[in-house]
Formats: C-alpha cells, sequence, structure tokens
C-alpha cells in the first residue's frame, strides 16, 4: 500500500498515540505487547497512527473487508519489503522474525474488520505470540473493544485500551497551519467549530478550509466570529430538502 501522508498536526489523539507507543515497545519483556485506539468516525486516528508510524519507524497496514488471512499476511510483508513465502504458515513466521529483529511497532488500521473474523483475530493474537516483544496498536471505531472482548485469549493480551479524544479548542489552534495557513482564524471562531464538530477533527479541517476560502474571497486580515456571522458551517448533517 501507499504509505500514509505526514501532514499533521500534534492533536490530543496524536500525542495518545505517541505516548501509547513508547509505553508497548518500552515495556519488560514477557508483558502483553498489543494495544487498541479506539473512538467515532472523524476523531483523528488515522491521523494518530501516521504519526505514530512516522515517528517510531513502524509497520502501517490499512484493512480492507475484502481481506482473508493469506492477504493480510502478504500485506504486512510487502510493507516490511519482504518477499511473502507461499504458505501462511511460513508466512506467520516471516512477520514474527521481523517483528523481533526490528523492535518496529505494528499498526493495524480499520481493524473493525478483524474484529469481525475469528481467524484474522487469532491471526494477530499468533503474531503476537509468535514475536519477541512485538508491539502492535490496532486502530478502530468505537464498538472495536466490544467485538475484541468476544475473544478472551485476544482480549487478554490488550495491555493499554485507549480511547481517542474530541476535538479541542486547543487542537482547532494547531490545524489552522495545515488547512488555513493564509487565513488566520480567531479563537471565538473557531470555539464555534469545535462546538459544531461534535468532537470530529475532520469536520474542523473542513470548515477551516470553507473559512480560509471565504475570507480570501471577502479580504478578511483575520477570520472571526463577527466577520463570518450567520454564515453557514459544514456540521456532517445530511441535508434535508423542502418539496413543494
Amino acid at each position: 500500500m501507499s504509505r500514509p501522508a505526514n501532514q499533521t498536526a500534534d492533536i490530543t489523539n496524536v500525542d495518545l498515540m505517541h505516548a501509547t507507543t513508547l509505553r508497548l515497545l518500552g515495556r519488560p519483556a514477557g508483558s502483553d505487547g498489543m494495544a487498541v485506539l479506539y473512538g467515532p468516525s472523524g476523531f483523528g486516528k488515522t491521523q494518530a497512527a501516521t504519526q505514530a508510524y512516522l515517528r517510531h519507524n513502524g509497520y502501517f497496514v490499512r484493512m480492507s473487508d475484502q481481506w482473508t488471512c493469506k492477504t493480510f499476511l502478504q500485506k504486512i510483508l510487502i510493507e516490511m519489503d519482504i518477499q511473502p513465502e507461499k504458505t501462511g504458515a511460513a508466512m506467520l513466521d516471516q512477520v514474527a522474525q521481523q517483528l523481533s529483529a526490528s523492535s518496529r511497532p505494528l499498526i493495524i488500521d480499520e481493524a473493525d474488520y478483524a474484529a469481525d473474523k475469528p481467524r484474522l483475530v487469532q491471526l494477530i493474537r499468533d503474531i503476537h505470540d509468535n514475536s519477541y516483544k512485538a508491539s502492535i496498536i490496532l486502530v478502530g471505531e468505537e464498538a472495536l473493544p466490544q467485538k475484541l472482548a468476544k475473544w478472551e485469549r485476544f482480549h487478554s493480551r490488550v495491555l493499554d485500551w485507549v480511547p481517542a479524544q474530541p476535538v479541542s479548542l486547543d487542537d482547532a489552534r494547531k490545524l489552522v497551519p495545515i488547512y488555513s495557513e493564509d487565513m488566520p482564524v480567531a479563537d471565538d471562531l473557531l470555539q464555534l467549530l469545535v462546538d459544531e464538530a461534535r468532537g470530529s477533527v475532520r469536520r474542523v479541517g473542513n470548515n477551516l478550509n470553507l473559512i480560509r476560502e471565504e475570507g480570501l474571497s471577502e479580504g478578511w486580515d483575520v477570520a472571526t466570529l463577527a466577520n463570518w456571522g450567520n454564515r453557514t458551517l459544514y456540521t456532517g448533517k445530511a441535508p434535508t430538502r423542502r418539496l413543494p
């Protein structure tokens, strides 16, 4: 797969993911080495996973509903720049050996797709158990812990359950240089974005793009709540159509 992009602000969930990765990598030998970052869509979990991957020189795979166990192992080995063997057992050994030798974390995004398939859940546990001090982080939606709770032998190996946090005003300030670099945004308008975002980093980013375009068009020096007025913000709600 193509590697994730690097334009990410150090928002709260990025810091949480960084701290979680450090804890896994620094744990004593013999301790369990899996963690789960979970939360609603739009909370910036993939951004956080991307930054952890970049900071810690990790291995990153984003799962698909169509993946089989064989596909999963092949994708990890391609990410590791290793030619996959032909059998699943041999590929499992390759992945486990590389994680042991490299001490690099394996980050699995969209892990809900694995949690719905018993064989994939078992395979991830096998990778963990067959590696020396492997650090594996699963990233998924809010219900991921409940899905994994069905598999006690997996669930009991999770060292950290990390709930993604809703976007804050401080996070919004850090997003301005990425989404609205040439249009400063005042705190009063940023607070409105946070209030309307319902926790979503993505919605704040979309609205900063919207504000930037409007501000440049109108010739504002700074985008404020006063000059934004009653203009519409992106809320993520489906529009309703009024029929005559």
